[in-house]
């Protein structure tokens, strides 16, 4: 597995990679409000073990980011992974197999990068927001906008994000296939990993078991949405433990 840094060509951010492949598909993943790429090190590191090349910027960390700028950064993240050849020319990225995910403000930010892709004639084949919260340009009146299949996981016990507001709307007004589950016992904290200095300030903390089964269901997703992987047709629709399936479409 590789890791290089974002700021090479003047995006600021990390990208994990396998070793070596040709053609792989791409995920350009947003971070929460004031949180690091640092934080989702686990989920970045797996997806690279699958074969994904994952990009994280890390703009837009102060407490008033600009969402619109910040979805444009994601977008930018996705044509360095196409545009960039990786791991001294061993690695590449097919244009056709790219996907944008991001936990709470930059879930919001990815279905913005999407829709944003489709109106300019590249839409991406796959997204998955995690917690996805509301953002200005507003995500639940763009998410009609993409028709691309998608994955929104709530959390159960979210103080910050609830799925009532943010999630639920989003995955209701979707313009393409969609898959909406929450998971029960998480909170908006869940899915990151190691301390921040705003947790102590914010409702929830990371939790594990929260992180690995949130990993493992937007990898299943991702997997079959880019790789055609109908083995995993179970994961990605059917009823799994630890979650309660609220809509699939």
């Amino acid at each position: 597995m590789l890791r290089g840094e974002l700021g090479l060509v003047g995006l600021p951010g990390v990208i994990y990679a396998p070793s070596a492949g040709l053609g792989l598909p791409a995920v350009a993943f947003g971070h929460d409000w004031v949180q690091s790429p640092d934080r989702y090190l686990p989920l970045l590191r797996h997806l690279a073990s699958w074969g994904f090349v994952a990009a994280a910027p890390a703009s837009f960390r102060g407490p008033i980011p600009s969402h619109a700028r910040f979805s444009g950064d994601l977008r930018s993240a996705l044509d360095v992974c196409v545009g960039v050849r990786l791991g001294d020319g061993a690695i590449s990225v097919d244009r056709r197999r790219l996907a944008l995910a991001g936990h709470g403000m930059g879930g919001g930010c990815a279905v913005l990068a999407a829709a944003d892709r489709e109106a300019a004639g590249e839409p991406v084949a796959a997204v998955v927001t995690l917690a996805a919260s509301e953002t200005r340009p507003s995500a639940i009146d763009t998410a009609p906008l993409v028709t691309a299949p998608a994955l929104h996981l709530a959390a159960g016990r979210d103080q910050i994000s609830p799925a009532v507001g943010n999630a639920e709307p989003i995955a209701a007004g979707w313009g393409g296939p969609v898959v909406l589950r929450t998971l029960p016992k998480a909170n908006h904290l869940g899915f990151l990993s190691g301390r921040g200095w705003m947790d102590s300030l914010l409702a929830g903390k990371p939790h594990a078991g929260t992180a690995r089964l949130a990993r493992a269901l937007m990898t299943g997703f991702l997997l079959h949405a880019l790789h055609g992987s109908s083995d995993l047709d179970e994961l990605v629709s059917g009823e799994l433990k630890g979650t309660e399936l609220l809509l699939t479409r």
